[in-house]
């Protein structure tokens, strides 16, 4: 199975106190993810996020629907969390977020190692340009929410 990584990275002029929260509340994925993927939560709400707390969504990619299913597999608040597909597209998925407090704001990173059906000819013509549109979506809806 080949494994694939990608980074995103940004600063909020916000402290960590107020950025983590955000982050830990799964119903605001459907403000982060872009319109083009119909992204619904399907977990009723309210979601407690824990280590183990499984969350389900539905979404389309490339206008085919898609059941998702991540659990929660890391959970250091307010530093850290991270999430894996349990049941999902991807051969594998492994989401980590870290926040740091930097420069009077909040450092945000992510980290996802993934792996595809159809390895590398698949990430380079569809996973790598969608999650590129998915984390720039996001960094502009930040960007907006935490000005």
């Amino acid at each position: 199975m080949q494994l694939f990584t990608f980074h995103s990275e940004l600063w909020l002029p916000h402290p960590l106190s107020k950025v983590f929260p955000f982050f830990a509340a799964a119903e605001h994925l459907e403000q982060l993810t872009p319109p083009f993927l119909n992204f619904r939560i399907l977990t009723p709400r309210p979601i407690v996020i824990s280590r183990g707390t499984r969350i389900q969504y539905q979404l389309k990619l490339h206008g085919i629907p898609i059941r998702w299913e991540s659990e929660i597999t890391g959970w250091n608040p307010p530093d850290s969390f991270s999430d894996d597909q349990f049941r999902g597209p991807y051969r594998h998925w492994h989401h980590e977020h870290t926040f740091e407090e930097r420069d009077g704001g909040t450092l945000v990173r992510d980290k996802v190692e993934y792996a595809v059906p159809g390895g590398g000819l698949v990430n380079r013509l569809f996973v790598a340009p969608d999650l590129r549109r998915i984390f720039h979506h996001r960094t502009a809806t930040l960007k907006k929410l935490f000005p």
